[in-house]
């Protein structure tokens, strides 16, 4: 008897634990009471970012949550975000920025998670069950990077002006800087701001951090003030920085063997030991490289072989005529890719080269063109804009002609 004494004890000790566990769980969602008036939390994020609303209150006897979208506040389209068991997956490694949300979202623990939202994500997201009972709300602005303004600091250029009206202040909010994207040589940070609106005429069923303040395309502005609200942009600053690598472990005398030293001979001198995928591309087509584990948040740098691809040279919008470019969501974009490209790119990401890139281009053989293949529809794109501007030429120097004309005959009259 007294031999199994440590067992069972074990056994208690388990059940104790599970107990504690299981009221901790649940006293996660008692801290906050459920509002007997729905009100919406206001957050803003960047386009491609991927965040996480949680559900911070449910009744004790709701084991599951179900969410809810909808674009405007008491609108009649709402899209049920759930499988009504909670369970949804989503592998962020295979989401695109351009698929739709059903196909970008996942609920763990009560939790919604949307991968690389896009602007057409903006609207009002409600925790609640299946019958349509609402606990929990928040009004999402996804700011869109098609419309970013950016100011490179080693240039001296600086942020937008905040803009005062009469019944309205716009400004910007911005993070905190990244840190920097290299280490052991010249590096670039990053600091995103929103836009974001003071206004004491905001609908009072939104909450705010700040009294009075939310983002410039939150649902509490009012529909008279939206189209002012539109006029400010989010920004990205860039600047320069320097810092150091950690230092590595240097193996002990005598532990490095003869073999290892001889095989490092033959190594070329600025090819960094990480792991690198091997990658075919034909000649003439579209190459997206992301760094894995990557954010778009996150501090990412790109270079191709021993050459840096800086931000303030290859930034998405710094050239309209550049093939080359790095979007804000920190992916490096080849446009009709040539034989110069082939080489290694590596990617950096919070100042540590984590990946490399080895890119082979060859020449497709004889095909069928087809309307959708890149070299047809940027052909097209290019002949339309040239018989475009060949038009308006025409039609400019005819409209020239007549009003030449008619002014000489009134001048004859």
């Amino acid at each position: 008897m007294l031999a199994k004494l440590p067992g069972a004890t074990i056994l208690l000790c388990m059940v104790d634990v599970l107990h504690a566990f299981a009221i901790e769980e649940k006293n996660t969602f008692s801290r906050m009471a459920c509002p007997s008036y729905l009100m919406f939390d206001n957050a803003a994020y960047l386009a491609d970012m991927t965040f996480e609303l949680p559900c911070n209150c449910k009744p004790d006897t709701v084991s599951s949550v179900v969410w809810y979208f909808q674009k405007n506040m008491g609108g009649h389209e709402t899209s049920v975000l759930t499988d009504f068991s909670g369970t949804v997956v989503v592998d962020s490694g295979h989401v695109r920025s351009g698929s739709s949300m059903l196909n970008r979202f996942s609920i763990r623990m009560f939790s919604l998670i949307v991968f690389r939202a896009q602007e057409k994500d903006s609207g009002h997201y409600l925790c609640g069950t299946e019958r349509g009972d609402y606990f929990y709300g928040y009004d999402v602005d996804v700011q869109p990077t098609w419309r970013i303004v950016v100011a490179f600091v080693d240039r001296g250029q600086h942020v937008q002006d905040d803009t005062t009206e009469d019944v309205l202040n716009l400004f910007t909010t911005f993070w905190d800087w990244t840190r920097c994207d290299r280490c052991g040589v010249r590096g670039e940070q990053r600091r995103i701001g929103l836009c974001y609106l003071q206004s004491a005429l905001l609908h009072p069923r939104y909450r705010t951090a700040v009294p009075n303040v939310t983002s410039c395309g939150s649902g509490a502005v009012p529909w008279h003030l939206r189209p002012r609200s539109h006029l400010r942009r989010p920004e990205v600053v860039i600047r320069s920085c320097l810092t150091s690598c950690q230092k590595k472990e240097v193996p002990k005398e005598g532990v490095q063997t003869i073999s290892n030293i001889i095989s490092k001979m033959g190594e070329k001198p600025w090819v960094p030991r990480v792991p690198t995928q091997f990658h075919k591309q034909p000649v003439g087509t579209k190459l997206i490289l992301g760094c894995p584990g990557a954010r778009p948040e996150h501090a990412v740098a790109w270079d191709k072989n021993s050459i840096r691809l800086y931000r303030s040279r290859f930034l998405i919008g710094v050239n309209s005529t550049m093939r080359i470019f790095i979007d804000h969501g920190n992916q490096l974009h080849i446009q009709r890719v040539k034989i110069t490209d082939r080489g290694t790119y590596f990617c950096w990401r919070e100042g540590t080269m984590v990946a490399g890139f080895r890119l082979s281009v060859f020449y497709r053989r004889w095909r069928r063109r087809t309307l959708y293949d890149p070299e047809t529809t940027y052909a097209a794109n290019i002949i339309g804009k040239s018989y475009l501007i060949i038009g308006a030429v025409f039609v400019a120097i005819h409209l020239g002609c007549c009003c030449w004309r008619r002014c000489r005959r009134r001048a004859a009259t």
